[in-house]
Order: C-alpha cells, then sequence, then structure tokens
C-alpha cells in the first residue's frame, strides 16, 4: 500500500495538502485562543477601570451635593441628580 502512495504523485500531495491543512488549522485554533485570552485580560482592565472613573463621579457627586445641602438636612441620592433636566437618561 505503501509503495503506490509514493508512486502515485496525486496521492503524496493529497497526502501533504491534508497534512498541512491539519497543521494551519491547529496554529489558527492555538492563535485564536491566545487572543481570546488577551481580549479578556483587556476587557478585566477596562472594567476595573472604568468602576474606579464610576467611583471617583459618585465621591464627587457626593461632595456636590454635600455643599448644596449644607445645613438642609440629609444629603440627596444620585437618583436625584440623575433626574435634573440637564441629564438626559435613554
Amino acid at each position: 500500500m505503501s509503495s503506490t502512495l509514493l508512486r502515485n504523485p496525486t496521492a503524496l500531495l493529497q497526502l501533504t495538502t491534508l497534512g498541512a491543512l491539519g497543521g494551519m488549522t491547529a496554529y489558527f485554533k492555538s492563535h485564536h485562543d491566545y487572543n481570546l485570552q488577551e481580549h479578556e485580560a483587556r476587557m478585566d482592565e477596562l472594567e476595573g477601570t472604568l468602576r474606579g472613573h464610576i467611583g471617583l463621579i459618585e465621591e464627587a457627586l457626593e461632595r456636590i451635593e454635600g455643599k448644596k445641602m449644607d445645613g438642609k438636612g440629609a444629603k440627596t441620592s444620585v437618583s436625584s441628580f440623575l433626574s435634573l433636566p440637564f441629564v438626559s437618561i435613554p
């Protein structure tokens, strides 16, 4: 059987093609897995950054509301700030 494969150039070319396709499939799969891991790491970093910025904005809002409410009682909530006419919520 192996002697007929070596003598038939078409069969040898087909085996070479199948081997190349298998190798490229394995390479692309590993490259895709790597890219998925890198993307997940970037999204985790972005999520942390956004959470940090949201925390800073909420702290600043609480300070602003505290200045507005000096001597007038308790601080108002974030939802009261969002209901102001210059803030649009889709």
